[in-house]
């Protein structure tokens, strides 16, 4: 009854790609146009923060060498580009949630390795003024749905933002590190879950690498075994530093 209904529907309001208005197969899915500008990321890449390579250059970058991060490993299925940028604005700015459907494959791709030994989800949390403007958090939709295609459990309330931080868009590098300083703690509620656990940290974009870090550290300190980060986007670094 439901595929009835489900048939029904579609054929008086066919499902459209959220970005080109296309009719595509199912509601979240995109069309082969925008599909041809996104760059998913592949290897080479950093086995630490998952930077891409122009070629096989190592199996470290100089800067996890040179700065070692608090997680284990970091993955992102897209590169941070126009056409990315877009369906990710749109998705957590433009309430068009029904997106993640699409986002569940590539980020099981991405993340495959880290998923099959992850104990819990966790997804990089809002400030409570920030969630009640925006009404929703656009990484605690993507773990939920992870969780329940995968079966790992998803915890959205076990990380929170203790203050109010300024929009790290327009900071530098440096500023983006102090921003976010003391802006997170782990619910008292579960500390004792959380001990000793391998943890997936998730979020929509990685960009400097602040706000995952400092969550990170934060979740290490109270007893986390193992931090992984897995995002939707990832910024070059060149693009961060125009």
């Amino acid at each position: 009854m439901q595929n009835i209904i489900k048939d029904g529907v579609d054929l008086i309001l066919p499902p459209r790609c959220p970005l080109s208005g296309d009719v595509v197969d199912s509601q979240g899915m995109i069309s082969a146009k925008v599909w041809g500008g996104l760059d998913f990321i592949a290897q080479p890449y950093c086995q630490i923060c998952g930077i891409p390579f122009d070629f096989e250059s190592g199996i470290i970058c100089m800067d996890c060498l040179d700065s070692p991060a608090p997680f284990r490993s970091a993955r992102s299925a897209l590169i941070y580009n126009n056409a990315s940028r877009d369906l990710i604005l749109g998705f957590k700015h433009g309430d068009k949630t029904h997106m993640v459907k699409s986002f569940v494959s590539w980020l099981k791709k991405s993340g495959a390795n880290m998923l099959k030994e992850a104990d819990y989800i966790i997804p990089v949390p809002l400030h409570r003024w920030r969630l009640l403007a925006r009404r929703y958090n656009q990484a605690a939709l993507m773990g939920k749905a992870l969780s329940s295609d995968l079966g790992i459990e998803h915890l959205p309330m076990a990380l929170q933002r203790i203050r109010s931080t300024p929009s790290q868009g327009h900071l530098g590098i440096d500023e983006r590190i102090e921003n976010v300083k003391k802006a997170f703690a782990v619910n008292k509620k579960y500390k004792n879950l959380l001990k000793d656990k391998k943890i997936i940290l998730i979020d929509d974009v990685y960009t400097s690498g602040a706000t995952v870090k400092e969550c990170s550290m934060v979740l290490i300190k109270s007893g986390v075994r193992e931090v992984n980060i897995l995002t939707l986007a990832r910024v070059l670094r060149s693009d961060l530093e125009q």
